[in-house]
Formats: structure tokens, sequence, C-alpha cells
């Protein structure tokens, strides 16, 4: 279940008679608990509460309810009961269909409210239904609240309405929905002047039945397009005339407003019943999003950027700095000044704002800044001197681009109110300003000097302007000549094998005249170079956040370079973080943040886990030392022996046998030498079977006797036959084999090429002659044990992990980027060095074999790993670690700038 969802369960509960004894199982089922969990809890299989007449779910909650007035002792038993802390009770709850009140065992938080009431703090609860929360969800409800009834609102004028489906018509169906979301807002906060006003007009004036409710609205929309004065001449209904002059292109253009169905008309209602006093724009944006996205609405609720993952991104590009700044003028006037006529020229540009978050959070902070300046300098009732075109964004979608520009209105207006109170807010709100600054449009190809020039009061091109801007605008006033620009967002993540045609066709644009490699680049890699062309024309510090992969291997070797060759520079860094705040099953990407300038001089920071530390360089692996690019090599450095990928196997699907059907074979006669196991990462990982035909030239008459042979070698003929590619086609002349004839050495190291990252250790390992390792894996053909033991090892791992891909978040492992770069001690590996390392390899294999028939997947399980092959583990690092520093090493930090130290001298080396 979704946030939304598990809203709408709780609220439906607390709104039926309280049932003591059903409670529980109520409430367990709202958070999205199956029937056969309460079946369990309600049979006692799985109740194990110590509590009378309470139910203990493991690891979840721990729930009671009681007689009226004793909700303070029922809680405090729970608190005490021995058995909610060896279940791991996460809640405890009681509650007497009056009063309610919870703990999170973990955080100490509480909450105590009236029952009826406590749907409002349903977000406390997430975590029950597998969501992580951050603190902004938890406090508010509100906006799921919203999301979830405009949700049902829109799904149901689309089944009404089935011609406003189409794509023709989606632009203007969401285009209702902000207009929607904007009377809702203006009418709970006095915008409108009367409480209320929007939702009672359309429950006194329309039809209970809705049938003249479209024509109600597409007046009321009509009016806050027309002046006053033009008001009488334009034939304006009276119950229309209530509303105020809107313009800002809002409710410009067609009026046309879908009809309502009696179900329609009573979720608009419902609607306007929440109290919109409580939108979070910075929230409220990014939930809002999926209602209008078929699909991204089954995930309603959970499209948050938390706050605090923003600032990541906004505080050290130019925030802290704005802060410092504050802090260094005190109270002196001239110093404030000068601060409050700087932000007020500073442009905020996100080329991929989505619903505006980064806007709305960079508004926010700047006029929290600007009002400690008012104050200290004796105005704080001063207008706000940062407009809100300087914070500019584009964005693909339109709805999401339409609300980008309703939250920044928004967010000003709650600014006004909190820093200047609410009549000189109002008094300044309406009408809103026609200017558009939020363009929607493919930001690849969007010439973005015309949509945030960085000289000049004015924007010279309107792309597809919202609100139906007239196309032949000329200009935008632009405040802020001579200004700083900053840019920053969160862009589009997709590896290459994701984008689509469109896709390849935005990075060909970007980077063919760069590189001939960008067919091999993530696409969020285009917006970094993309803000690198803007920065040639003025300096604009920019910082996004991008899958961690655009730090590691290949993508390095690509979009990094350009950027260093063109004189970039990395100012901040946050290395790896999950970038999921409200998500199920803490499903989400992980990602770093990078902040870029031209900078040869200042400080740089380089975050890790929040905490700051100050360097002198960071490279593109997010390290401090000062190394440019980890290219990759074609051969190991002695004495490391060549490790080589497995075979091929594309267009040899008849070669390749499941273990039912070689056990056939076998029992037919068909000789057991000629059959091997055939194994990539995952099957030799995950103790998969599967086999291949092993048929040597000498071979091959024998094995025709047998029909079944003669048909899979006449199928893999005819694959070969049929493509279009030259070289397989020449490869048809010897069906009986794949591309290549390798990997069936006597002993070799077995090098899987994916890997999970939760894996403490990289499970490689050996295999002999019965082995073909595929091109999903690597080999080493008769490789030393000791070469083994420094694979397996945590250094090692520390070195793929920062110069080797990613597969989504798992290792992918790279010969020539992790191998053959990899760097060896200063000294060398002396004999003694070899002989210590084979036996620490040999130990770690042995105590593997004591756990047969356990899979590497089940003895690397970062959960259940065994004791002694951890120990194993522990003294084969231990005899690594010594030999390149004397001792172990402190974390993975230290490993790395060990690492990273050893390759610039050998590279060094090398060049010289």
């Amino acid at each position: 279940m979704n946030p939304v969802e598990i809203d709408d369960a709780v609220s439906t509960l607390a709104q039926q008679p309280f049932e003591a004894g059903e409670f529980p199982f109520e409430f367990l089922r709202a958070f999205g608990n199956p029937e056969t969990t309460i079946k369990r809890l309600r049979s006692g299989s799985t109740n194990q509460s110590d509590v009378p007449g309470a139910v203990l779910q493991r690891s979840n909650i721990h729930i009671a309810t009681c007689p009226t007035g004793e909700v303070d002792a029922t809680l405090r038993a729970l608190r005490a009961s021995p058995k909610t802390m060896s279940a791991k009770a996460r809640f405890i709850l009681a509650t007497d269909g009056e009063a309610f009140q919870a703990e999170d065992m973990t955080s100490g938080e509480t909450v105590a409210c009236a029952y009826p009431q406590f749907p409002d703090h349903f977000g406390f609860f997430l975590p029950l239904a597998g969501i992580t929360t951050v603190p902004q969800v938890r406090e508010s409800s509100f906006d799921i609240k919203a999301t979830g009834r405009l949700n049902r609102l829109y799904v149901q004028l689309l089944t009404d309405n089935p011609e406003w489906r189409t794509v023709e018509r989606r632009t203007d169906m969401n285009h209702f929905m902000a207009r929607l979301i904007f009377c809702f807002f203006a009418e709970d906060t006095d915008i409108f002047r009367s409480e209320g006003l929007f939702t009672s007009t359309v429950e006194e004036m329309s039809a209970r039945d809705a049938s003249d409710l479209h024509v109600i609205l597409s007046e009321v929309f009509r009016a806050m397009d027309t002046k006053p004065q033009d008001r009488e001449t334009a034939n304006v209904p009276r119950y229309a005339n209530r509303f105020p002059y809107v313009n800002g292109q809002l409710f410009s253009g067609s009026t046309e407003t879908p009809r309502f169905s009696k179900i329609a008309r009573s979720y608009l209602l419902h609607i306007g019943g929440l109290n919109w006093r409580k939108i979070n724009p910075d929230i409220f944006g990014s939930m809002i999003q999926a209602v209008a996205d078929d699909e991204e609405r089954g995930a309603l609720g959970m499209h948050y950027t938390s706050v605090p993952n923003i600032l990541k991104v906004l505080n050290p590009l130019f925030l802290d700095d704005l802060r410092g700044k504050l802090d260094e003028a005190g109270d002196n006037g001239r110093k404030l000044l000068n601060l409050r006529n700087r932000m007020a020229r500073i442009r905020v540009f996100d080329p991929a704002c989505g619903s505006g978050n980064f806007l709305v959070i960079a508004y926010k902070e700047m006029r929290a800044i600007e009002a400690e300046v008012n104050r200290r300098r004796g105005e704080p009732d001063r207008r706000s001197d940062i407009p809100l075109t300087n914070f500019r964004g584009i964005e693909l979608r339109d709805f999401p681009a339409e609300i980008a520009r309703l939250a920044l209105i928004i967010a000003e207006y709650q600014a006004d109110v909190l820093y200047r109170g609410q009549q000189e807010a109002l008094a300044e709100f309406l009408p809103l300003d026609s200017q558009n600054w939020i363009t929607c449009g493919n930001a690849l190809r969007l010439d973005w000097l015309s949509i945030c020039p960085p000289t000049g009061t004015s924007v010279k091109m309107v792309a597809n302007d919202l609100f139906e801007t007239p196309l032949d605008q000329a200009e935008i006033d632009f405040e802020n000549t001579g200004g700083e620009t900053y840019i920053c967002g969160n862009p589009p993540f997709k590896g290459t094998r994701k984008q689509e045609e469109a896709e390849k066709s935005d990075l060909r644009d970007i980077f063919s005249p760069l590189t001939s490699k960008w067919k091999n680049v993530d696409y969020v890699g285009a917006w970094l170079v993309k803000a690198a062309s803007y920065n040639i024309y003025c300096d604009a510090p920019f910082a996004f956040v991008t899958t961690n992969s655009l730090c590691q291997g290949q993508q390095v070797a690509i979009t990094w370079k350009i950027l260093l060759e063109l004189g970039f520079n990395i100012r901040f860094a946050h290395t790896s973080f999950r970038w999921s705040n409200l998500a199920a099953n803490k499903a989400g990407v992980t990602v770093v943040v990078t902040g870029v300038d031209r900078s040869p001089v200042g400080a740089r920071h380089i975050f890790t886990d929040n905490v700051a530390r100050q360097v002198d360089y960071i490279n593109p692996y997010l390290t401090h030392h000062e190394i440019k690019v980890v290219l990759p090599e074609r051969r190991p450095t002695p004495p490391l022996s060549a490790m080589d990928y497995g075979v091929y196997y594309s267009k040899s699907a008849g070669l390749i046998l499941s273990p039912e059907e070689k056990l056939s074979l076998v029992k037919g006669g068909f000789p057991e030498n000629l059959l091997r196991r055939f194994l990539g990462s995952s099957e030799y990982i995950n103790g998969k079977e599967r086999y291949c035909l092993w048929i040597g030239d000498s071979d091959l008459s024998a094995s025709l006797h047998f029909r079944e042979i003669e048909e899979r070698i006449d199928s893999v003929r005819r694959d070969r036959t049929e493509t279009q590619d030259a070289a397989v086609n020449k490869l048809a002349s010897r069906p009986h084999q794949f591309r290549e004839r390798k990997g069936d050495d006597a002993r070799k190291i077995f090098v899987p090429i994916v890997s999970s990252e939760n894996r403490e250790f990289f499970p490689a390992g050996l295999a002999d002659s019965s082995v073909i390792p595929t091109n999903k894996a690597f080999y080493i053909s008769d490789g030393p044990l000791w070469a083994l033991s420094i694979i397996i090892s945590k250094l090692h791992l520390s070195w793929i992990d920062a110069v080797c891909g990613r597969l989504r978040t798992d290792y992918s492992y790279s010969n020539t980027l992790g191998w053959n770069t990899f760097p060896l001690p200063a000294g060398g590996l002396s004999e003694k060095n070899r002989n210590d390392l084979s036996q620490a390899a040999a130990e770690v294999l042995l105590t593997r074999e004591r756990h047969f028939p356990l899979t590497l997947a089940e003895l690397y399980d970062p959960r259940d790993m065994p004791d002694d092959l951890r120990r194993a583990h522990e003294a084969n690092d231990e005899v690594l670690e010594r030999i390149y520093i004397g001792r172990r090493f402190r974390n993975d930090t230290e490993r790395l700038e060990k690492l990273f130290d050893l390759y610039t001298k050998m590279t060094t080396k090398k060049a010289a």
C-alpha cells in the first residue's frame, strides 16, 4: 500500500464505531497487513503478547485496547512488557476509543490525541507498512490527504470525461487541476477575502446532481481573469463576481471545464473541506505530480524528496556562504545592505525542476536569511527584494511545470505572511504577475542562455510557456543583472541500457563534439556537460544529484574526463547515500552530489554521512587524492596474471543445456566428458547448474551420431546464418562450438562480474576443467592462490567499488579497470608474502567447504555469514594489509588513500 491508500484506510477506521476487540486487527489491516497475517494473530499462533487482550506483532507493534480512562496505565504496561522488548516491537499503542496514545520505542517520539484525530498522525506509523519516513511527512499528513483526494477526483473526472484522457486534452486537464489547487489554497488563506468562498460557491450554486457544475466553475474561472472594471460589460454572474481578479495567466485562455458526476462533485467538496493553510509546497509539489502521471499513480505519496537531501546540494553550493556573510555582518548596517542587495540578484536555475522542490527550498531559505537582515536593520516589515523570477526552471512535462510555478507562488505568499504579516501579504499578493519563469520543454534541447541569461534584464526566448502565456511575448523582466547564477537539481537517472532513442539522440547532440563514446554515458551526465557549456559564457557553479555510477568505471573516463579537460573542478561532494526518503521497502537509488566550478582556489569539502572534511583536492572518485581518471589497462601490472572474459555465447542457444537435458543425454550414451558446467556470475554465486556442449573438432563426427546433438548443432547453424552480423555469419561454419574455445583449464580463479553491494567480501573462488566460465564472468588461467587472496580482500573491494562501474547498486567487476590497474605494494610481493597470502586464501576455501552444500549467496549473506568464514576473511585481510602498511587499515577511506597514492606513483613511473 502507498501512503495515500493507508491514509484513506486509517481515516475510514476512525469514522467507524469503536470496537475494542477488533481495533488492533483493523489497525494492522489499514497498514497493509495481509489477511493471513491477521488470521494468525487473531488465532494467537503469532501473537506473543503478555498484556491481557493486547496484540503483539513481532518487530512492528504492541497494541492494547482498554476501559475508558486507563490509556496512560495501559501504555505504561506495554512499555514495561518484557515481550515488547524481546519481540523488538517498534511501536506501542493504547486506546480506549476516546483517547489515543502511542510511542516509537526506537526514537522515543510520542503521539497523544483524541481518538477521532489519530488519522492525522498516520505518518508516524508508516514504518508498519515498510515505508521509511522523514520528519516533514510525520509532522503533517495534510499533503498526503490532499494528494489522495485530488487523485480520486482526477480519476473520476477522466472516467466521466473520456475525451479528456486523450493526449490532446491531457494538458487541459492538468491545467484545470492547477486552477483548483490555487482556489482551495486561496479560500483558506484569505486571498479570496472570504473563508471557504470557492467550496461554498460550488455547494450553494451547483445542482446536487452536478449537471451544471462545469458551467459554475467556468464562470468563476472567467471572473478571475476579468478585471473588476470590465466585469459588468463581460456579464460576469453575481456569484462569480465575488472572486478577485487573479491574472497571472492562471485563469486566462479557455475556461472549459470537464463535466462532473454526482460522485465527482462530492470529491470536490471533500477536498474543499481540508485545511489548505497546512499545505507545504516543498512536499506537496512532488506528491501531486504523480496524480497526473499514469505510470506513477500507483506510488502516490511516495514522490517526496526531503528538505535535508535538497540542502545537501544547496547549502554548500551557495546558502552556507550567504549565512556566513550574515554572521560576518553582525549588526553592521552597510554590510547587511550589501548582502541583501547581493541576494536580490542571485539566480537559482534548475534545468530539471520537476515540481520545483529545489527552487522552492532555495527561495524559502533565502527569504529566511533576508528576513534576518531586515530584522537587524530595523526594517522587519520591508517588502522582499528577492523576485520569484530569479528562480528559474525547465521541466519536460507540463503538469509538474505548472505545479512548480504554483508551488513558488504559494511559497512566496507563506513567506510574506511569516515575515511581514497576513495583511501585508494579502495587500500585495493579487493580481499575480503574468510573467512565466518555468519553461516546459526538453532541457537538453533548449538554450539555457536564453532561459537564464547571465547578463541583462530580460529573457529573449519563451518556450511553451505555462498558464497560456502568449508564445509571442518578447521579454520577461529579469531583475538581477550582474548577479550570481547557481545551477542545481536532480536530473533524470537512466543508464545506457534503459535509454530510449530520443534520449540517445539527446546524448549524441551534447557529447558527440567532445567524445565518440557518448553511447556509453548515463543520461544524467548530459546535464553536467550542458552546465559546463553554459559556463563558457558566465561563472555559474553547478551541483547535481546523480547516480553514484557517474563517479565509477567508464563514466569517469568519459564525462569527468571531459569536465576536467574543460578546466572544471569538484568544489564539494557528498559520497554515496540512498536517495530514498518516503519509500516502500527502502527502495531507492544510490546517489552522490557533486558541486562543480572553474575556480582553482578555495576550500573543498567531502561529506560522508553528513560529516564534512576539508581537503585540497577532490577527484572524480570523490576522494581527496590528486588523481584525474583511472583509465582502463589492457594488461595487469606484473606479477599479476592476465584476467580474461569467459566464453561469449550469443547465437549459441543450441549448445546450452539445463541439468535435466544434460542428464538425458548422458543416459542416452553421450560422452559425459563432452559436457561441461557453463557458469556465469549468477549461476556461480547462487549454486545454479547449467551445462553446455564442449565438442572438439575431433569429437564432431562421433557426436553427430546422436540425433539430439545433430539437431542442436543445426539450430545453431540456422541462428548464425539468419542474423545480419557478418562476423556471426562466419561462425556458422563451426556451429558445434562457441565463438571462443577457452576457459577449460584444469584450475582457474573464477571471478563473478556482478555481486551484491551488501556482501562484505567479494565471492571469487576456484574452478576446475568441468567449469566453463561464460562472458558474464572473468577467470585467471592457472591463477595462483595469492592472487585469489587479493581478489577476495576488502582492500581490492574498496578499489573496485571506487573505480569500477555498477549494475544498479551491485558491484560490476571490470578486468581492465578493477584488476589491471590494481596497485601492488611499493616493494612488490616477496616469496614469503605470496606464501602467506596463499595460505590465507586456502583457509577461506577450506572454510567454505566445511559449510557444503551452502551456496556462495548463502555463505556471504551479511545477516547470516558463518563466524568461521568471517574470521578466515579477516585473517586474509590482516595478512594483505600488513604487507601494504604494517597494520590493518582503519576503514575504506584509508584503504583508498593508500591505493590512489600507489596508483599515482605507478602510473607516473610508467609514463616516465
